[in-house]
């Protein structure tokens, strides 16, 4: 449909099989059933109790319904062992965790049909050469639509006619102007830049017109981009493929001990029943129950963090995947800008003034009061009564000049327009004609280079100075000067008029005034978060729909260009890269794409993640909607922002704030250091639950630590401490560091080695210590059996848990960080760790001291020679790892507080 911008409106008209006056009635039926309605058609969807029930079947709760299986298979085998109670409670785990997860990405998601809410319910259209109220999905080709000021455009539509029309289509092209549209045809090529086309989707400010539709629902620009956005995919997020790796090697390490010790047990003549049920336990005790709810609430907590400070995260990952970025591709209308035009410049006798929100330049307006005379004169606004008072309705661009010049001379009361010449695409200004009680005025903004050729004079005090060749070679100096720092020029001039007069004398032999420089500004906090990405190793890449000049120009001021060689690819050129080509682009320091469409934002990202990149993507409007989907993480606006756009990401800065990034980067980052302390304290007492099974198993002696008790440490006794380790406030100094590495796994060697070699070794032989001590005051002998009821049993099972939830609450300050001295950091900082602490101490006494808890665990009070005991484990411990501590910080030459690599857990 690209030629039909190249011809006259009756062969435009002609080549759709329409007329002037519209289609007739039974056509416009007949197409209708032939192409189906104006809409969208999405995708189907998974329903939501798909997406619930699928919560509970994710990898780590395969494992852990396994675990739930082999639980009352061991049950069904040996009744009254206590091993249903396990089953039922590691089904609970795992409703809680889905649940939790299914709900916090749930209450999150927009539920509206954000692309049928762009079209408008009900549009104007001629048939029969009469106007009918239609549906906007009954429209077809062929059908000639009316379009006013405030109007959506229903459907792609070519111009038939034109009077003062602008539009807003910066959802769909990015760029941040409103757009002057004719009728006349066209030279471009690209429906989305041709100036007698219209794209589903935008928005008229101003003007009327009628056009007629060339494509409708699916076959429209709005709808291709729909399109991309349905069929790109993100794929798995970073956290996802850790989880799914950690759950796949920890399902192995318990399936692999449990299979061997079965074997053994086979071999040394242990009963079946007994040594499938003594094999069942070393596998449950393998696996880290609590570490999915855990995980689960400490993502929750965060995004609720992050929503205090305005940022809404709809996907619990996004929350980690955002601290693995290491590319932020950014739209820059909405994003780093604020998407409204300000007079940046302006150049009024012979000088140039910066214009800033603080000033009213009303001195200024004193030397040159004709200049801003015809700034708050010239315009085809409306004024409007609001709660708030009196505004200006219309074209942003001319509110902005017209605030200027209001404020600065803000009474002009005496002025009365008789006359108006309105703008088009061949006049390239607008004139207006006052009257006063003294004088006749023609005031005229416009294209500098035309109305400078209109001009005789320049406005000066006394009089007007005649415009010499000098004088027009500064003027048009200053106009390029404005222009390189990417603001879009007008020029101002005035023309006294006769009393009596005709509109053949208006706009001769002017008085040039002066030129206005606008632009979109930047949002004042993106250089400082630039320049925190930037200290953190990420790379910001401003991908925009906008003029080259202008995307460098901003970038300049943003800091996001500091150098003079930063390149600028338009759309044109991307077109001519390979992705080859594309990838060597990518690779340099400072790089900007301008004027791109939106399947080359697509094509942008694809390569990024094809070089291995963790790519984010910023974005608000239609055309950002595809490349915020394939992302590994898309982040839309939520006040500027699309529908489309912010179904498509996976979080929504509420208040647009670009700094809003910085905060969940840093955010982000905390979360993987988080999961890894949890994991090494819920590793910790996995080994100390293991050692009991494995030394039953090996050196027939009675089993330690039971199930029940053993699970009573994974579901209640760590639970709070273990989310008190998720939620740890995050370092200042993380953000001096790169990114983490793809290969960076969250269960790595130096992890393992301290888990389960080294504070799990400890826990465990303080544990076994107990368990002994306390069989030993009972006169116990080795090798003697002990029924499951005898008390001098069931007192020493109660020790060996109770030294695990001691020794654990010395851990939970420890694992707060792999390097830094428990006394270097803040005890009391963390009030999470304090209740969890609270709640150790609690249950230690219900397990211990009541009749609930001593039913509930089989449990019996301690004897006091045990808390003699451990406490001096309890100090050993902590010494044996402030040891390690230090050794690895003089290995490093670390001091407290300085960030290293391997300091990023303080």
């Amino acid at each position: 449909m690209a030629s039909i911008v190249f011809l006259p409106v009756n062969e435009a008209l002609a080549s759709l099989g329409s007329t002037p006056q519209g289609l007739d009635l039974e056509e416009a039926g007949r197409r209708l059933r032939e192409t189906g309605p104006n809409r969208i058609e999405r995708l189907r969807r998974t329903s939501w109790p798909l997406r619930l029930v699928g919560e509970f079947f994710q990898f780590f709760s395969i494992i852990l319904w396994i675990a739930a299986a082999l639980a009352f298979l061991a049950e069904a085998s040996s009744p009254g062992e206590g091993m249903a109670r396990i089953g039922y409670a590691i089904i609970l785990v795992i409703f809680i965790s889905g649940f939790f997860s299914f709900w916090q990405e749930y209450r999150n998601e927009q539920t509206l049909a954000a692309l049928a809410k762009l079209l408008p319910q009900q549009v104007k259209v001629l048939r029969d050469d009469r106007f009918f109220a239609i549906s906007a999905e009954d429209l077809v080709v062929g059908d000639i639509v009316l379009l006013e000021a405030g109007d959506s455009v229903p459907a792609d539509c070519r111009l038939i006619s034109v009077a003062e029309f602008r539009i807003n289509d910066a959802t769909i092209t990015g760029e941040s102007l409103p757009k002057i549209r004719v009728s006349e045809p066209d030279e471009e090529l690209a429906l989305s830049h041709s100036k007698n086309v219209v794209l589903a989707g935008s928005s008229v400010v101003s003007g009327s017109g009628r056009g007629v539709v060339f494509a409708t629902g699916a076959h429209t620009e709005l709808g291709k981009i729909a399109n991309l956005t349905q069929i790109s995919s993100a794929g798995v997020s970073p956290m996802r493929r850790e989880l799914a790796r950690l759950s796949h090697l920890i399902a192995a390490l318990a399936i692999a001990i449990g299979t061997c010790f079965f074997a053994v047990g086979a071999a040394i003549g242990i009963p079946f029943w007994r040594d499938l049920i003594f094999s069942i336990g070393i596998i449950v005790a393998m696996v880290p129950e609590g570490l999915l709810p855990t995980l689960t609430l400490a993502l929750v907590l965060a995004a609720q963090r992050l929503a205090n400070r305005k940022v809404l995260i709809r996907h619990l990952s996004s929350v980690e995947t955002l601290g693995s970025a290491t590319v932020i591709c950014t739209d820059k209308t909405g994003t780093l800008t604020e998407n409204r035009m300000r007079v940046r410049e302006m150049f009024v006798g012979f000088k140039t003034y910066q214009v800033t929100e603080r000033d009213n330049n009303s001195a200024l307006a004193e030397c040159e009061p004709e200049f801003f005379t015809a700034m708050a004169l010239t315009h085809h606004l409306q004024e409007m009564q609001t709660e708030r008072g009196t505004v200006w309705d219309g074209d942003p661009m001319e509110r902005a000049l017209v605030e200027v010049g209001c404020e600065a001379l803000p009474k002009l009361n005496s002025f009365r327009r008789i006359d108006e010449m309105a703008f088009d695409s061949d006049r390239m200004r607008h004139s207006v004609v006052y009257e006063t009680s003294s004088e006749k005025l023609l005031y005229c903004k416009g294209a500098p280079e035309l109305i400078l050729s209109l001009c005789q004079s320049v406005f000066g005090s006394p009089t007007a100075t005649a415009l010499d060749p000098a004088l027009r070679r500064q003027i048009v100096a200053a106009q390029e000067a404005m222009a390189g720092r990417g603001q879009r020029v007008l020029a101002y001039a005035m023309q006294n008029l006769p009393a009596e007069t005709d509109r053949s004398s208006f706009e001769r032999n002017m008085t040039f005034l002066g030129l206005v420089g606008l632009e979109d500004p930047p949002r004042p906090d993106v250089p400082n978060a630039i320049a925190r990405c930037r200290e953190a190793s990420i790379k910001v890449i401003m991908v925009t729909g906008d003029h080259p000049d202008t995307a460098r120009s901003i970038g300049r001021e943003i800091g996001l260009a500091r150098s003079p060689s930063a390149r600028v690819v338009t759309g044109r050129q991307l077109q001519e890269l390979s992705n080859a080509d594309l990838g060597l682009a990518l690779d340099e320091p400072e790089i900007m794409f301008a004027r791109v469409g939106a399947d080359q934002k697509l094509r942008i990202v694809e390569v990024l993640k094809q070089k291995r990149h963790i790519v984010a993507v910023t974005g608000d409007g239609i055309n950002d909607a595809p490349a915020l989907k394939s992302a590994n993480i898309g982040i839309a606006m939520g006040l500027s922002g699309t529908d489309v756009a912010k179904q498509a990401s996976d979080m929504i800065l509420l208040d647009d704030n670009f700094s809003g990034i910085v905060t969940a980067i840093q955010e982000g980052r905390m979360i993987f250091h988080n999961i890894r302390k949890f994991l090494v304290y819920v590793l910790v007492h996995n080994v100390a639950e293991l050692v009991p099974f494995l030394a039953f198993g090996l050196f027939r002696i009675p089993l330690a630590l039971t199930p029940i008790q053993a699970l009573s440490i994974d579901m209640a006794t760590d639970s709070l401490t273990a989310l008190g380790l998720g939620v740890e406030s995050a370092s200042p100094s993380i953000m001096e560091l790169p990114p983490r590495k793809q290969t960076e796994r969250l269960l790595n060697l130096p992890l393992a080695v301290r888990a389960y070699l080294f504070l799990g070794v400890i826990e465990a032989a303080g544990a076994m210590a107990a368990f002994f001590i306390v069989l030993w005051l009972g006169a116990w002998k080795w090798g003697q059996a002990l029924a499951p009821d005898d008390p001098r049993y069931v007192q020493a099972t109660t020790a060996c848990l109770s030294a695990i939830i001691v020794l654990q609450i010395v851990n939970v300050f420890i694992c707060r960080s792999s390097v830094r001295s428990v006394f270097a950091m803040k005890p009391f900082d963390n009030r999470l760790i304090l209740l969890g602490v609270l709640l150790e101490i609690i249950l230690l006494v219900l397990f211990n001291y009541t009749a609930v808890g001593n039913a509930l665990l089989q449990t019996l009070p301690v004897p006091g020679a045990f808390w003699a005991l451990i406490g001096p484990i309890a100090v050993l411990m902590l010494v044996l790892e402030e040891a390690r501590k230090w050794l690895i910080r003089r290995k490093l030459g670390m001091a407290f507080n300085r960030p290293t690599p391997s300091s990023c857990e303080m």
